[in-house]
């Protein structure tokens, strides 16, 4: 369906218009009837298949712009993901009068809470960062008239559950809820069955997991070898722009301090980095100011770099779900992508597990590996002390903390 042809307000048509929106993709389709009648909703996609527009197109429309009240409100797992919203749901809005404001942990209190005084139609908020807000300011949800989860596998994933459960028991309201994700695990239908109601269920793409316009490559390399085997690959392919993603802190400082070496435009980003800093790198990236970017998995979620032609597993993903949402930085929205993991042979239990769920065609670069005659997989080894703060996301959060006003912002909305 073309944008042309909806029947929107002409101010939100003229935003589509001007960002360069033509056709909305399959998943912006079906999902928009169901939130403009006000249906509750769950909607699995690929990632990359233009959920965020999904979600705030229909949410705009809606808006009363004269009533400065918060009227949808959208939880997101990070804050990297709380500014991309934002930033998208502004320029489709931006021949309205419709305000958009994201809250998040590592920034002033104070100045969120002005900005919310002066009033704001759409809130888009990381779970600590709100629930500190609900009990350290007048901030309240009694107009929310539509609740956004979005990366919901995410949120689950990251210890989010008692801080989702204490926001939907904020609202005791009739609202609409909406849940947006890319997987859809038995604990993301078990939250709806308690809070949603008659939900639209729409699951696009469930063949295959990952985009088919996205290629997943393989390279066996042993661990001292992994290094040369990269750069090598680097060289000979010449990436416009790549994501190269690591499981700790540790190991991505480690490779960025031997590829500066060697290249050049290359910037690392992890959660010991403070959100100025984190910002400044993620929008750089998006610019091409930056080539090749080392991430934990904090880029790994939601974030849309348009640009992003290889995703590189240096290390190997730590269960099949983390592929999917690191190698979902590229080849989204119909362009081509190209994937690559790097493995050892004591991983390729683990590869033959990723390929399985994921469902995908491998492409090999060098000998085909019998992933059939896998070796037992190794027990992990413990990361350092150093990687607390990007494992702490994946931490059950207590709920005494809700018991008593909150100043700080909680470990995950750091990360």
């Amino acid at each position: 369906m073309k944008c042309t042809e909806l029947k929107l307000q002409p101010e939100i048509l003229k935003g589509l218009q001007k960002i360069g929106y033509e056709e909305l993709t399959p998943i912006q389709q079906q999902t928009l009837e169901p939130i403009l009648a006000g249906r509750d909703l769950i909607a699995k996609a690929q990632t990359g298949s233009g959920k965020t527009a999904a979600c705030a197109i229909p949410i705009l429309e809606k808006i009363d712009p004269a009533a400065k009240e918060i009227q949808a409100l959208i939880l997101v797992p990070t804050r990297e993901l709380a500014i991309q919203y934002v930033e998208e749901i502004s320029k489709i809005a931006q021949f309205t009068p419709i305000q958009a404001f994201a809250v998040y942990g590592g920034f002033p209190m104070d100045i969120q809470k002005g900005k919310l005084a002066d009033g704001v139609h759409v809130l888009v908020a990381t779970p600590g960062r709100l629930i500190d807000l609900l009990y350290n300011s007048p901030l309240t949800l009694s107009h929310v008239k539509t609740l956004v989860l979005d990366e919901a596998d995410e949120m689950l994933d990251m210890g989010f559950l008692p801080d989702v459960e204490f926001v939907f028991s904020c609202l005791v309201h009739e609202h609409q809820t909406l849940l947006f994700s890319a997987t859809m695990p038995p604990e993301i239908k078990t939250l709806a069955q308690r809070y949603l109601k008659n939900p639209v269920i729409i699951e696009l793409n469930t063949e295959n997991i990952a985009p088919e316009t996205l290629t997943h490559t393989f390279c066996q390399a042993r661990a001292h070898h992994r290094l040369e085997a990269l750069l090598e690959y680097l060289r000979t392919n010449k990436p416009r722009q790549a994501i190269l993603f690591c499981n700790s802190r540790r190991s991505s400082e480690q490779l960025y301090n031997h590829l500066k070496k060697e290249l050049n435009s290359v910037e690392i980003i992890h959660g010991g980095l403070d959100q100025a800093r984190r910002t400044s790198l993620f929008r750089r990236f998006k610019r091409l100011d930056i080539r090749y970017m080392i991430a934990t998995d904090i880029a790994s979620r939601g974030l849309d770099f348009s640009h992003t032609s290889h995703v590189i597993n240096y290390d190997f993903p730590t269960h099949p779900e983390s592929y999917t949402h690191r190698t979902g930085r590229t080849a989204r929205m119909g362009r081509e992508g190209v994937a690559l993991t790097f493995y050892t042979p004591q991983e390729l239990r683990k590869l033959r597990t990723l390929i399985r769920a994921n469902r995908i065609q491998p492409v090999w670069l060098g000998t085909e590996p019998d992933i059939q005659a896998a070796p037992k997989a190794r027990p992990s080894q413990k990361h350092s002390r150093k990687d607390a703060a990007d494992r702490s996301a994946k931490r059950p959060r207590s709920a005494r903390r809700r018991r008593r006003g909150r100043s700080a912002s909680t470990p995950a909305d750091q990360n």
